[in-house]
Order: structure tokens, then C-alpha cells, then sequence
């Protein structure tokens, strides 16, 4: 009797854990903290960030990097990757129960997964490396020291990224693995609630757009909608975040779930996604409010192309229908993390039998379709939509000019890189080396976007509307040392280092040799500085010279040449 109500116990956990699949039972006691420190987290699982959900959990480390990083698990260094951007410094371990563990931001490797890493660095010369070990290369038991935190790649500070992948490489909250050590008694917080008009009739108090919607607090952890008088199709959303204990850091929530009369209907738990769906997630959000006020507004209802097992929308995809016949609705939004402390909304919703005129959108020459490709040209410019980059059919505003377009509005989002193309033919050889495709942002700031060159037509791929000219960087990058001069004697130094920069289009490339030996040179592109560890014993001379060349984006390149000496 007693196995038989630990079974039950196990299935309805995890049917609560999934509400939207019954998911095989997850191993609560197999995975331990990778940190000796106690957790305190900056980032939880499924944030809404740029253009992704966030995949897993941002672990403190005090603010400092360095501290030992352990293998949550047994098993085996299934990857290690070291990339400019992204990770940084990244390490994949597969675990013999199918699920998989990702550390990430690492500062450095330990032990004999560095040595691993660095033979292979020198034998490719070069520090940005993927590499996929077999099974038996480096084997890893649960609490060995795989490497310590730091703050490499897209990291805003130093932290530990730490991740839980099932069998399908799909990430999982680390909460439903056993990791809630976290102190956390404070419910969600609540900065808005927005109504949307989602038809062309619709209308919300007496307005067409996106709507505020007034709060009352009544309890510590309830509010009441101001009363709301719509027509048509209406949608919700909500703009809130969560917050520990002991921690200041504004983290995403867990759940949201949906009644209407006290039915169920809309739902959202972050539990688990695929990275195949995660740009979706500028469908989740009110992209345009994102783009013009940097606070994410999060859908309580469920748009036809969207395609997230996080959101189960259960009836009427989460649309209200208002009509004149319809009856006053009562709904309440139930806002929680993941230890079921709560907020709740109550929305009194009304019909109002006043019809609106109909909202027609803009009619432009350039109208592109989801189902569709779209070409648009002006004999030296063009423009590619391919099928499905799109949400929705729209008229697009684009504006051709002599060697720039407008190509329609930045506030609204793509799903899949469009395409934009420059006939080039009518510059010079010399000028098409250092010419390339800029962005330019509305507040006049321009960066490089990524320029595929051939003979006469320059192209960029962009996942962003915006504005997009040609522009020349005849500028080569600068290259300066940190720590030293030339003739220095380096004996009592453990780094050699350098600041390089490019102002317009950024760093492509660099490669450093000492007596014309390649050497391996880490790179952080937030600090911009190039750093040799003299440990990796590449340096063996006691006179010693230097050579490092930098390349920029289109080609312009610098030479840096120095001798040192070391004993």
C-alpha cells in the first residue's frame, strides 16, 4: 500500500509539474549545487530576455570569479566551448540518466579538462575552440572541481550559469530537480496590467490601443481591476517580476494561469522549451512596448503562430469575446513562483454594445505575407522576407534612397533574418574592401552589421527592422600594452597584456606570435584586453619578441611588435 501511494504521489507531481504533459518522474536528489557557497540567484529559469528565454539558473558567486565550480553529477566532458560572445567559457557534461548539466561564464578549466582544452588551442592556434571529447576522454565524478566561475562572454557580472537538459537537449527549471534552497517568501511583483484590443471592431474603454488598466490593492496580495467596459476580441497582459529573500535582483516568474468565470482558461509554466522555440518569445511579449519603454509586457492569451510548449491556452486561445449579448465576465489572473507564493488580479469585464469603426492598416506598395517570400527592389537596393519570418501579413514602410533603405519600423518583430542587399558595382576595388552594411539606430548610433561580400552585391542577414546604409571604416584597429613596454623583463609576471579596440566595426580577428611561435591569447570583448598566461609554457626564450596583429571587420589591420624578456 505504501509503494502504491508513493507511485500516486509521484504521478500527480508530475502532472502539476507539467500542467501542460504528464512528463516521466524527474530525479529530485540526483543533482547537487556545482558551488560550494550557499545559492543566491540572479537569474531564474525562463526570464524573458533578448530575443530567448532564459535556460537556466544565474548563480551569485559574491561578485568575485574564481570559486570552484563542481560537476553537479557523474558522468563525462560531452562538450567544452569557448566562444567571444554568448557562454564564454562553457562546459557540457552528460550524465548517465540522460540529462545533461551546462556551466557557463567560467573563467577558467581545472585539471586535465585545461590541459585537454590547451593542447588543443595550440595544436588549432586559437583561443576560440569547440570541441566534443568521447565518452571515456574525460570522465567526471559528482563534487570534482571541473573549473571556476568568472564573468566571460555576454555576462553582465560574475556569476555562475548553471543548466539542466533533458534527454532531447531541451533545458529544464533546476527547481523541479531539488534546488530550492533559495529563501524566497516574497510574492510576485506587479508593475502592470494591459488590455488589448485583438480585433478591428475592438475597443477597451473607449480606445482602440493598449490600455493600462487601473489597480486597487484590496488585500497584501490581491488586487481589483478597475471596471472595464470592451467590445470585440480582448486581450491581457502582465507586466511583473520576482524577487528573493536575500537577493535584490529582479527575476521571471513561474506560473500564470487564467480563469474566466471561474473556468480555466490560459496558463503558462516555465518548466521546460525547446531552443527551437525561444524566438518565439517576441510573440509571448508586447515587442513593441519592449522596443519603446525596456519592460517586457507578458501575453495571457495565446496568438495562432505561436508555438511554445511553456503556454497552454485552453479555451479561445485565452480571447475574451465580447457582443452585445455577451454577459458580464469575471477574471482572475493568478501570478506565482515556483515556491507558490502568489498574486492574484481580479478584472471585472463588461460588454459595451457601442460598435467602433473598423481599424484599417496603412496600405503601402510593399505588402508581404506570412505563407509567402517577398522581394522588394529599387534597381540597387533589395529586400527578402522569406516565408515565415513574419508573424503576421503586413504592409511594410520602406523607404529606398541612394545608398541606404528604411526597411519598416525596428518596434516590430521578425521570426526568421531577412535579407538586405547593395549593388556595389559603382565603387572602386579599394573602396569596397573597407566599405560595409551599418544599422543605424533611431538616437543616430550605427553599428556593422555583418556583410557577406561578393564581386558587385554586398548582403546582410538581420533578425531587426530598421534602418540600413553603406558606410567605409578606413580606420585600422589600435593595439596597446597593458602591463608592460619594450625591453621590460616580465620574471615576476604571470600575464602579459594588451587593450585592443576598433571604434566602427569591431574586432574580427587577432593572432600573436612570440619568436614567431604561435601564442595563445585570451579575449574579452567588455574589457577589450588580450591576456597570455606565461603558465601555458609556450614562452621558453629569454629574450623574446613580440608580434600581434589585429584584423577589423572589413580588413583594416595593425601590428604591434615588442620584446621582452623572462627568466
Amino acid at each position: 500500500m505504501k509503494k502504491l501511494l508513493t507511485i500516486a504521489v509521484i504521478l500527480c507531481c508530475s502532472y502539476w509539474c507539467f500542467p501542460q504533459q504528464i512528463s516521466k518522474p524527474i530525479p529530485e536528489n540526483y543533482f547537487k549545487s556545482p558551488l560550494e557557497i550557499p545559492l543566491l540567484l540572479s537569474g531564474t529559469f525562463g526570464e524573458l530576455r533578448s530575443n530567448h528565454f532564459h535556460a537556466g539558473l544565474d548563480l551569485k558567486t559574491k561578485g568575485v570569479t574564481g570559486l570552484k565550480v563542481k560537476a553537479s553529477a557523474s558522468g563525462y566532458i560531452s562538450r567544452i566551448k569557448i566562444q567571444r560572445f554568448g557562454y564564454g567559457m562553457a562546459l557540457y557534461i552528460k550524465h548517465p540518466n540522460g540529462y545533461q548539466t551546462v556551466y557557463a561564464h567560467l573563467s577558467a578549466y581545472a585539471g586535465k579538462i585545461h590541459d585537454y582544452v590547451l593542447k588543443e588551442q595550440y595544436k588549432r592556434e586559437t583561443f576560440e575552440i569547440e570541441l566534443f571529447p568521447k565518452s571515456k576522454a574525460l570522465p567526471v565524478k559528482q563534487g570534482e572541481v571541473i573549473g571556476y566561475s568568472g564573468n566571460s562572454g555576454s555576462s553582465g557580472g560574475p556569476h555562475l550559469h548553471f543548466e539542466i537538459r533533458d534527454e532531447n537537449s531541451r533545458p529544464m527549471n533546476p527547481f523541479l530537480f531539488g534546488f530550492k534552497s533559495v529563501k524566497d517568501s516574497k510574492p510576485p511583483r506587479i508593475r502592470g496590467l494591459y488590455a488589448y484590443g485583438l480585433s478591428e471592431d475592438a475597443h477597451i474603454n473607449g480606445h482602440q490601443s493598449r490600455q493600462k488598466i487601473k489597480l486597487v490593492k484590496i488585500s497584501p496580495n490581491t488586487y481589483k481591476a478597475e471596471e472595464i467596459t470592451a467590445f470585440g476580441k480582448i486581450g491581457f497582459g502582465i507586466d511583473t517580476y520576482d524577487q528573493f529573500d536575500l537577493s535584490y535582483n529582479k527575476n521571471g516568474i513561474y506560473a500564470v494561469e487564467v480563469f474566466v468565470n471561474g473556468n480555466q482558461s490560459f496558463r503558462t509554466y516555465f518548466n521546460r522549451f525547446s531552443f527551437s522555440e525561444t524566438r518565439y518569445i517576441n510573440r509571448l511579449i508586447d515587442y513593441s512596448y519592449y522596443k519603446s519603454d525596456r519592460k517586457r509586457i507578458m501575453k495571457l492569451y495565446q496568438p495562432e503562430e505561436l508555438q511554445l510548449d511553456l503556454v497552454e491556452a485552453i479555451d479561445r486561445n485565452g480571447i475574451i469575446h465580447l457582443d452585445k449579448d455577451s454577459l458580464n465576465i469575471n477574471l482572475k489572473v493568478l501570478i506565482k513562483d515556483f515556491n507558490n507564493n502568489t498574486k492574484q488580479i481580479h478584472i471585472p469585464l463588461k460588454s459595451n454594445s457601442v460598435k467602433f469603426q473598423s481599424k484599417k492598416d496603412s496600405v503601402t506598395p510593399y505588402f508581404a505575407q506570412v505563407d509567402y517570400p517577398s522581394m522588394f527592389e529599387n534597381g540597387k537596393i533589395d529586400v527578402f522576407i522569406p516565408k515565415n519570418a513574419l508573424y503576421e501579413d503586413t504592409y511594410l514602410n520602406i523607404e529606398f534612397k541612394a545608398n541606404a533603405v528604411k526597411v519598416h519600423d525596428y518596434k516590430t518583430p521578425l521570426h526568421k533574418s531577412i535579407s538586405i542587399g547593395f549593388d556595389v558595382s559603382e565603387f572602386s576595388e579599394k573602396d569596397k574592401q573597407q566599405l560595409y552594411i551599418a544599422k543605424t539606430y533611431p538616437w543616430g548610433k550605427f553599428y556593422y552589421s555583418n556583410t557577406k561580400k561578393t564581386q558587385n552585391r554586398f548582403v546582410t542577414y538581420t533578425k531587426e527592422f530598421g534602418d540600413y546604409e553603406l558606410k567605409i571604416d578606413k580606420t585600422p584597429p589600435t593595439i596597446k600594452p597593458i602591463n608592460f613596454r619594450d625591453g621590460k623583463w616580465m620574471s615576476n609576471y604571470r600575464y602579459l597584456k594588451l587593450k585592443i579596440d576598433d571604434d566602427e566595426t569591431g574586432i574580427d580577428s587577432y593572432y600573436a606570435t612570440v619568436n614567431g611561435k604561435f601564442i595563445l591569447m585570451s579575449y574579452d570583448y567588455k574589457t577589450k584586453i588580450l591576456t597570455h598566461d606565461f603558465n601555458d609554457q609556450a614562452v621558453k626564450e629569454t629574450r623574446n619578441k613580440l608580434k600581434v596583429v589585429v584584423t577589423d571587420n572589413v580588413g583594416n589591420t595593425s601590428i604591434f611588435e615588442a620584446n621582452f624578456n623572462r627568466k
